[in-house]
């Protein structure tokens, strides 16, 4: 299933259905492949619990070219497996493909998948694989969903070897931002593995099958943020060593050996990122059986992000630097142009250059020139002295004398706070391919120019092209400070959030949840003004970009932030 992994309709598990995979490979004339279905982890690894059987109605008898409310055309069969089929399909009404569930109505578990499906359709998230459609009808219930074309899964991105450390964290924190999110909005995941993960041509990792992989098989839990936390730390540990953090094989790759227990990942692997290989011990082991040199386990995403946002920050890897080749010059710049290469062994004459000005139109000229710079020079002097003579009788004008006899009052300071100053700012762009935007110019916020700026890359919408929530600027302003007002200064009309980091941050926080929304506008200068606020580390956050008529691009541009007290 690796050519398929980049579909949006989860391949079911299969690993305790035998009969049910018989089936499927026998089923040819309705475009189902055979032997499609793949090793997935068992239900101990991910602490659920089955609460019903598989549905007693067998999966409906549907074949490709089939249409669902005569806008959605079957097109393959991915999987079918107790009750329920998955189709990759074709939107005719938006000319897209998508990828759909189907079931019975009647099905012990319709209603739950509808439910669940509705749920995460309601969250908007675009870390997360979107529920389209979810629909009754015909005796059929069907849930609608992206077909990511561009992305692929985890299974196959390890099948080649583990991820870099820059390419894990980025992997870890997104995941987590977006799952302690969804759990604020009280959806759990519950069957977070590698088929599940998704990485995009961007570099963006997305998170399909929320709450409805889960409904479609029958799955719940008492404690889903405690599950759904230790499957980010397998995902994380799968992705540092190549090795499944369990006993047992699945998703291609192999397990630990027996009787040792769960080791830590750099323990498997030289080379492991220690910081990395720490978080996943910490969010595997919940029940506080953890080596002495780790903190204590997370147990929810949430806790997750934070002990993300309190590891230091891991770069990039610094692109390789391949020396140009060494320039040739060209024939007509050697001087060889249209002339006849020289014979080796063969005296070349030097040209002589040509005399200077010697006939009498020469000398006439030199004479002309000369005339005219004395006759400038004649000028310059005597408008200096005019100047010089009109600024003396003005001082000696008694109408012009300024006296100071105590009486003045001075001049009233101007209304509003004191000037902060930005010591260091740099982008911001946690959701994005390589953490990072235009980082080379992030010093032109706060030149004190409105004539330069930063700006983002392009994008097709203003929105992101629905890629991201945003990006952003920190700014560190040197040490905790009263902050009054953030004045933003960019170029076209642009929808901007100031988020802050709490007072009592030690080090600039790298995660997006934490920073705390404080104040918002719209408008090319905003003035956003929090109510009494004390931060060091700010974020001016673009939410909506404006399109820029010189490459008719959406883009966003910050020419100048100021800071007051």
């Amino acid at each position: 299933m690796a050519e398929r992994s980049t579909a949006a309709v989860d391949v079911a598990d299969n690993s305790d259905d035998t009969s049910l995979t018989a089936q499927a490979d026998q089923s040819t004339a309705d475009g189902v492949a055979k032997n499609r279905e793949r090793d997935t982890d068992s239900d101990e690894v991910q602490e659920s619990t089955r609460t019903d059987g598989p549905g007693t109605t067998s999966p409906p008898e549907l074949h490709s070219g089939h249409k669902l409310a005569r806008r959605y055309r079957l097109e393959e069969c991915v999987t079918r497996l107790d009750g329920f089929s998955s189709w990759r399909a074709v939107d005719e009404k938006l000319r897209r493909a998508v990828g759909v569930h189907i079931l019975p109505a009647d099905h012990s578990r319709a209603r739950s998948v509808l439910a669940a499906a509705r749920s995460s359709a309601l969250l908007g998230d675009p870390r997360f694989v979107q529920v389209l459609d979810a629909v009754e009808e015909n005796d059929l219930v069907y849930v609608v969903q992206e077909w990511l074309p561009d992305a692929t899964e985890l299974t196959p991105l390890l099948a080649s070897g583990p991820l870099e450390p820059y390419d894990a964290y980025q992997m870890v924190s997104q995941i987590s931002s977006a799952m302690a999110a969804a759990h604020r909005e009280g959806l759990a995941h519950l069957r977070l593995d590698p088929n599940a993960v998704l990485r995009t041509s961007t570099g963006q990792w997305r998170i399909r099958g929320l709450a409805v992989n889960a409904a479609l098989r029958g799955i719940t839990t008492d404690t889903p943020q405690r599950t759904d936390t230790e499957a980010i730390g397998a995902l994380l540990y799968a992705a540092l060593t190549q090795r499944w953090p369990y006993e047992s094989d699945a998703y291609g790759l192999s397990g630990l050996p027996k009787d040792i227990g769960l080791i830590a990942p750099d323990q498997v692997r030289a080379g492991v990122h220690r910081g990395l290989s720490e978080l996943s011990m910490r969010a595997l082991v919940n029940d506080g059986a953890t080596a002495s040199r780790h903190e204590s386990p997370c147990t929810t995403p949430e806790e997750l992000v934070k002990a993300i946002g309190e590891m230091p920050r891991i770069r990039p890897p610094e692109p390789a630097f391949t020396a140009p080749p060494e320039y040739q010059r060209t024939t007509y710049q050697q001087g060889t142009y249209g002339r006849q290469a020289p014979r080796l062994g063969a005296t070349q004459q030097v040209p002589t250059p040509p005399p200077p000005l010697q006939s009498r139109t020469g000398k006439a000229l030199k004479w002309a020139v000369s005339a005219l710079l004395i006759a400038a020079l004649g000028l310059g002097s005597w408008q200096l002295a005019d100047a010089l003579m009109d600024q003396g009788g003005k001082n000696e004008d008694p109408g012009q004398t300024q006296t100071n006899d105590g009486n003045d009052k001075s001049p009233k300071k101007p209304a509003g706070g004191k000037p902060i100053a930005i010591s260091g700012a740099r982008d911001f762009d946690p959701f994005g391919a390589d953490g990072s935007e235009k980082p080379s110019d992030i010093g032109k916020v706060y030149d004190n120019s409105t004539a330069t700026y930063w700006q983002t890359d392009f994008y097709l919408s203003s929105d992101f092209g629905r890629l991201k929530s945003g990006v952003g600027v920190i700014l560190d302003l040197g040490k905790v400070q009263q902050v009054g007002k953030v004045k933003v200064t960019f170029v076209g009309d642009t929808s901007v959030e100031l988020r802050s980091a709490s007072a009592d941050a030690g080090s600039e926080p790298t995660s997006f949840d934490a920073y705390s929304k404080v104040a918002e506008g719209t408008g090319t200068t905003v003035e956003l003004k929090p109510k009494s606020l004390k931060s060091r580390y700010l974020l001016v956050w673009l939410t909506e970009l404006p399109m820029q008529s010189d490459d008719g691009k959406w883009r966003g541009r910050v020419a100048d932030i100021k800071v007051t007290s």
